[in-house]
């Protein structure tokens, strides 16, 4: 199965109808039936200094939501982008998937950052969704910035049928890491999954969005404080399990967040 993916990134702003704008900037140049790709707190902004969150305007946050599901709809187009929430009465940090004949859904951080902690509220689930794109469907997992620390998470996502990781990040502190982006080599890689990885356009992005195949290879990248985007076609034949497959679970097994020898 094909995939057509757009992967994109801007520079995110404290500022809702800009963010709002420059996202419609990048969907505009999707086409029908493609995955596109936005980092971790596109819509609503984000920053390590977590007080920027008491300026969050909830109506226009809303509002802004209501308009990326219409465009979304209007452009049958299946949309994953980064955004904090508010539900249930608690803060989320959160990756959004809209889509035009999908059910809509959210993957709520799950190992929140040190910062994050006590602000938002963690999620407590790894699932596996389904995307119906043309005649086929999608296996798509979903990680969120320092999430990339943890190979457990993939593992479990890929041992989970995962065709494709979505990786949403907003680390833009420090001069860029080659750690992080050898780290997304490695979790597509030991997987044999595609990777897509989306950045916050800035002068200091701790890792690069790009596309990374189930080889390991990286097949484009952005590095780049500008808005830009790509658009690539995947094959899904390329994922495999022959790695998983040859998994030593009678030498060494995870049970309960323990090691088992």
């Amino acid at each position: 199965m094909e995939v057509s993916i757009l992967v994109g990134q801007f520079p995110i702003l404290f500022n809702i109808e800009e963010n709002l704008n420059n996202i419609v900037t990048i969907l505009e140049k999707s086409e029908i039936d493609d995955l596109v790709i936005l980092p971790e707190g596109a819509l609503s902004g984000y920053s390590d200094d977590i007080s920027f969150l008491e300026n969050i305007n909830l109506e226009i946050l809303q509002q802004g939501l209501d308009r990326l599901k219409q465009e979304v709809i209007n452009r049958k187009i299946h949309f994953i982008f980064g955004s904090c929430i508010y539900e249930q009465q608690a803060l989320h940090n959160s990756a959004i998937c809209y889509s035009y004949n999908n059910q809509d859904f959210i993957y709520k951080k799950v190992n929140l950052a040190t910062h994050e902690r006590g602000v938002f509220e963690a999620g407590n689930q790894l699932p596996v969704h389904k995307l119906k794109i043309m005649n086929g469907v999608v296996n798509i997992g979903i990680q969120l910035c320092r999430e990339i620390r943890y190979p457990e998470h993939w593992r479990g996502l890929a041992i989970n049928g995962a065709d494709i990781f979505v990786y949403l990040t907003n680390a833009v502190i420090g001069k860029q890491s080659s750690v992080w982006r050898s780290h997304l080599i490695s979790r597509s890689a030991e997987n044999q999954r595609f990777l897509i990885s989306s950045n916050n356009a800035h002068k200091n992005q701790q890792c690069p969005t790009m596309l990374i195949g189930p080889d390991g290879e990286v097949i484009e990248e952005i590095i780049s404080n500008k808005l830009s985007c790509f658009k690539r076609t995947i094959n899904l034949e390329e994922v495999s399990n022959w790695y998983i497959n040859q998994m030593r679970n009678d030498v060494i097994m995870l049970v309960d967040g323990k090691a088992t020898f």
